[in-house]
C-alpha cells in the first residue's frame, strides 16, 4: 500500500491567529458532514491518516533527524545549509524559531485530527466486514498513540486532543496537558487497538497490525520503567511467531521490503506522482557532495562519524550493508537506497519498528532485572545474525549493558533511536556531556506561543 493523499478536511491546530470579532464555523465542516458517510469514503479518509506519516514533519526527515542528530554518532557536516534547522539539533542550541520543529508540531498534529476524525465517526458508518472496522479503529489508535509519544518524548507537556476539532476557536486558550496524562491516554490507546487489531498476514503487512501495537506499547512501559509489562508484550511478539530476523542485506533491501524482521514502517516510492511519493532521507542525510550516478545535491546533515564505523568488527555482516564511507573517511546510512529519480525521491520506506529491536529491549530490560543469562541470550542472537558469534564478555549487569548499547547503536543506527535511548537511560549528561537539563526538551515552535499565549514556553527558552 503507497499512501496517496484523498480529499480531506483540514484543521490544523493553533497554526493561524483568529480574529475576536469573526466567529464562524469553518466550510470544512460542513463538507466533512457530507462527505463521511459510507464505508468507500471513510476508507479514504483512514488513507489520509495513513499519509500524514510521510510529512517532513513525521519520518519524511524530520523525526528521522530527531532521533539521531543529538546523539553522538551522528552529525551535521554543513550545519549552515537549510537555514541551520538540523544543525541546531546536533548543537543543542534549538531556537523556538525553528523550521523543522513547527514542522514537527504542525504535522503531527495534523495526523492527530485526521485520526480523530476517522475514530469519532466510524462508530455510525457501517463495514462490510466488522472485522475490517475493528481493524481500521486499532490502527487509528496506534498512529494517535505513536504521535503523542513523539510529542511528550520532544516537548514534554502538550495538548491532549483525543476527539475531532470543528471549531478550532473552542482550543484556543487550552494549557499544555501533563506528561504523565498523555503517557495515560497513550497507554490506552494501545492497549484498545491490540485488542482490535488483526495478526500480521501476507495481505495486510502493509498496515498497522497487532504486534506493531505491542511493540510501540512495549517501548512506551520501557521508557516509564515499567519493566514488568514491557517484557510481556515483547514476549508476545516472539510468541506469535509474525517476525523474525532476517539475514542482513535482506532487512533494508527495496525488494524486500516489509519482510518479516519490519513490524511497522512508513512506505515510500519513488517514480510515483511526479516524484511525490519518496522521502527525502537520502538527500538530507548523506553527506554534502557524494555523487552516484548522475544524482548531486546532498545536504549532509546526518553523516557519521568515522570512529563509528571502526566500532564494526572487519567479520561483522552489517558493515557496509548498514553504513558506507567514502574515500574522505566520511560514513554515512547505508539503509536509505539511492533514488533511481531524482534526489529526493527515495524509495527506501522508514522503519519505525522492527524485530532486532524487540530482542534488544528484552536484553536490556533481562539485565536491569539481574537476569543475565536471559539477557546475553538474547544479545546473541543479535550477535549471531551479524556474525560476530556469541558475547563472551563478563556477564556482570555493567559489562552486559555496555555490550547491549554497543549492539543497539551498531544495529539500529539511523532509525531514530539513539537520543531517545539516552534519555530513557537518563544518560545524556554521561554520553554527551550534557549539563543543563532544559536541552532535554526542544521548545514550543515559536509560532504556536504567537497563536496561543496559553502555550507556555519550556523553561531555558
Amino acid at each position: 500500500m503507497k499512501y496517496n493523499i484523498y480529499l480531506l478536511m483540514l484543521i490544523t491546530l493553533w497554526m493561524t491567529s483568529c480574529s475576536n470579532e469573526l466567529e464562524q464555523s469553518p466550510n470544512t465542516t460542513k463538507v466533512a458532514d457530507l462527505f463521511y458517510a459510507n464505508e468507500t469514503e471513510l476508507e479514504e479518509a483512514v488513507q489520509a491518516v495513513y499519509a500524514t506519516l510521510q510529512f517532513t514533519g513525521n519520518f519524511n526527515t524530520a523525526m528521522p533527524a530527531m532521533g539521531e542528530l543529538p546523539g553522538e554518532d551522528a552529525y551535521d557536516e554543513t550545519p549552515a545549509n537549510d537555514g541551520g534547522v538540523y544543525g541546531q539539533l546536533d548543537d543543542y542550541n534549538v531556537i523556538a524559531q525553528n523550521g523543522l520543529i513547527a514542522d514537527i508540531w504542525e504535522d503531527h498534529y495534523k495526523g492527530i485530527q485526521r485520526a480523530n476524525i476517522v475514530i469519532d465517526r466510524i462508530a455510525d458508518i457501517p463495514y462490510e466486514d466488522d472485522a475490517v472496522k475493528n481493524s481500521r479503529i486499532g490502527e487509528m489508535k496506534f498512529i494517535r498513540a505513536l504521535y503523542y509519544f513523539d510529542l511528550v518524548r520532544i516537548f514534554g507537556d502538550v495538548p491532549l486532543i483525543i476527539e475531532e476539532v470543528t471549531d478550532p476557536q473552542q482550543y484556543f486558550g487550552q494549557e499544555r496537558t501533563v506528561v504523565n496524562e498523555v503517557y495515560t491516554q497513550i497507554i490506552t490507546d494501545l492497549e484498545e487497538a491490540i485488542e482490535l487489531l488483526p495478526r500480521r498476514t501476507e495481505g495486510n503487512k502493509m498496515r498497522v497490525v497487532k504486534t506493531a501495537a505491542e511493540t510501540l506499547l512495549a517501548k512506551v512501559h520501557l521508557t516509564l520503567e515499567n519493566y514488568t509489562e514491557a517484557k510481556a508484550l515483547l514476549i508476545e511478539v516472539i510468541n506469535s511467531g509474525d517476525h523474525d530476523l532476517r539475514p542482513v542485506s535482506e532487512v533494508f533491501s527495496p525488494d524486500n521490503e516489509l519482510n518479516k524482521e519490519i513490524i511497522f514502517a512508513v512506505q515510500f516510492a519513488s517514480g510515483i506522482n511526479s516524484n511525490s511519493e519518496g522521502s527525502d532521507a537520502y538527500r538530507m542525510f548523506n553527506p554534502t557532495g557524494r555523487v552516484v550516478g548522475n544524482l548531486t545535491g546532498t545536504k549532509g546533515h546526518g553523516v557519521l562519524k568515522a570512529d563509528f564505523y571502526t566500532l564494526y568488527q572487519d567479520s561483522d555482516a552489517r558493515k557496509d550493508v548498514y553504513v558506507g564511507v567514502l574515500e574522505s573517511g566520511l560514513a554515512y546510512s547505508n539503509k536509505i537506497a539511492v533514488p533511481s529519480t531524482v534526489v529526493d525521491d527515495a524509495e527506501s520506506d522508514w522503519v519505525v519498528l522492527r524485530y532486532a529491536d524487540v530482542l534488544l529491549m528484552l536484553a536490556e530490560i533481562e539485565n536491569i532485572t539481574d537476569n543475565q543469562n536471559e539477557a546475553i541470550s538474547y544479545l546473541n542472537q543479535i550477535r549471531n545474525r551479524a556474525g560476530i558469534g556469541d558475547y563472551s564478555g563478563s556477564s556482570n549487569r555493567a559489562s552486559v549493558f555496555e555490550e547491549i548499547d554497543l549492539q543497539r547503536r551498531l544495529e539500529l543506527v539511523w532509525e531514530g533511536h539513539r537520543w531517545f535511548d539516552l534519555l530513557r537511560q537518563g544518560r545524556t549528561g554521561e554520553v554527551l556531556g550534557i549539563t543543563d537539563q532544559n536541552k532535554l526538551l526542544i521548545p514550543l515552535p515559536a509560532s504556536q506561543i504567537a497563536a496561543d499565549p496559553a502555550l507556555k514556553q519550556n523553561p531555558g527558552y
